[in-house]
């Protein structure tokens, strides 16, 4: 079954994401998709550019050359019915459930700070409740403060 954390009260949700990606990249050598809007993937996309000039961090978006994304350990998001080549690790930071999670080893969820955000946050936690997932809270806000 799937392990999920929830990270929520994520103040800046790219940041968050850049150092999640290290982590798991550089720390752990696991593969991820990144799932959310196109506008949020573009924005990590260059995030992730200047993010840490001593730690690279192998990404492309979904829609790279097959031969690229086979080499990049972060794939920004997947194409319509599209099955990624790894299941290692999918990170949400999109407000609907990220479809196929369930697929994954693990699904890192983001929740960030506004109204719309919070409350999509807590249908997702809903679903994964409902269907028996233990869920693994990180409290992103008690960190920063």
């Amino acid at each position: 079954m799937t392990e999920i954390d929830v990270h929520y009260n994520a103040a800046d949700k790219l940041h968050h994401a850049c150092r999640l990606l290290r982590k798991a990249v550089l720390g752990a050598d696991a593969q991820v998709v990144v799932q959310g809007p196109d506008e949020l993937l573009d924005a990590l996309d260059d995030a992730l550019w200047r993010f840490s000039p001593a730690d690279f961090i192998a990404h492309c978006k979904a829609d790279a050359p097959v031969h690229v994304r086979g080499r990049s350990a972060v794939l920004l998001g997947l194409a319509e019915g599209e099955s990624p080549a790894h299941r290692q690790v999918m990170l949400n930071l999109g407000l609907p459930l990220p479809q196929g999670f369930e697929r994954f080893d693990r699904l890192i969820d983001v929740v960030g700070l506004d109204d719309e955000e919070r409350s999509a946050g807590r249908n997702r936690w809903r679903h994964y409740s409902d269907r028996g997932y233990a869920i693994t809270r990180h409290d992103v806000g008690a960190r920063a403060a």
